[in-house]
């Protein structure tokens, strides 16, 4: 196991006169290798805290969270996190966006350019090594926040919405370029979006979490990505009788959370 989740929870105190806020109550959850997990759920359900502790950025109120057997206490190159906003330097060019990370490691100019172009080439980039952020498109900015997480070569890949910011034909585009990386790299992702097909498109499994305190109530084991790499077009997979079944099962869920502490 990659990574394991032990009862943990996040209780955020109370501050200027407002009460405290239970934001996560024991959640358990493993991720083994080559997982692609997608967390979903209403608005306020703690899946970016979830993240943020993955991340090390927070530390649990209680419980803990292990990557392969040992305790984290931080942040770490065994994680990278993609962000919705791509966070990139704006005056660095691509190739030393990519690198930036590498950079922080301590790595020769030969070493981390090496492994920056090697994965300019596997987003697509080739050719806009030079290029000022600024003058990339959305989804080319976030193609490069992808790849600058890759470049550390990490045990977990965080990603929150990423996708979120992009128009819908990018985004499915997007989507795709995703998935066939990840088939590249088996790296083990944890992947946060609102798009319920969006999350059963990507992910081979689905976690649904409650509102506020965020616990995941349901879980599924997800069949749709394996059939997009077995050569199935995405949107003949998005079209099948089983999936739009699925979305429409999670939606439900989804909605009755909402209606339930509205």
């Amino acid at each position: 196991m990659v990574l394991e989740i032990r009862n943990a929870s996040v209780v955020f105190p109370a501050k200027d006169g407002r009460s405290s806020v239970e934001a996560l109550a024991n959640i358990g959850l493993s991720l083994g290798e080559g997982d692609f997990v997608v967390a979903l759920g209403a608005s306020g359900c703690g899946k970016s805290t979830l993240l943020n502790l993955i991340a090390g950025f927070l530390s649990p109120t209680s419980g803990e969270i292990l990557l392969d057997g040992g305790k984290v206490n931080g942040p770490g190159a065994d994680r990278s996190v993609v962000f919705q906003k791509h966070a990139l330097m704006p005056w660095l060019n691509v190739r030393d966006n990519v690198a930036f990370g590498l950079k922080l490691q301590g790595c020769s100019d030969t070493e981390r350019y090496k492994v920056a172009n090697e994965f300019i080439a596997l987003l697509g980039l080739t050719g806009f090594e030079e290029s000022p952020i600024y003058a990339l498109s959305g989804g080319m900015q976030q193609r490069v926040g992808i790849a600058r997480a890759l470049t550390c070569d990490p045990r977990v890949l965080l990603m929150d919405e990423p996708l979120g910011a992009l128009d819908a034909l990018t985004r499915e585009r997007a989507q795709e370029l995703i998935l066939r990386i990840w088939e590249n790299t088996r790296k083990t992702v944890f992947f946060i979006t609102h798009s319920v097909e969006e999350a059963l498109f990507m992910g081979t499994k689905l976690i649904v979490m409650s509102p506020r305190p965020g616990r995941i109530t349901h879980r599924f084991d997800l069949p749709f990505s394996g059939r997009f790499m077995g050569g199935a077009k995405a949107r003949a997979v998005k079209a099948s009788a089983d999936f739009i079944k699925l979305r429409e099962e999670v939606l439900s869920i989804i909605f009755a959370d909402e209606e339930a502490v509205a």
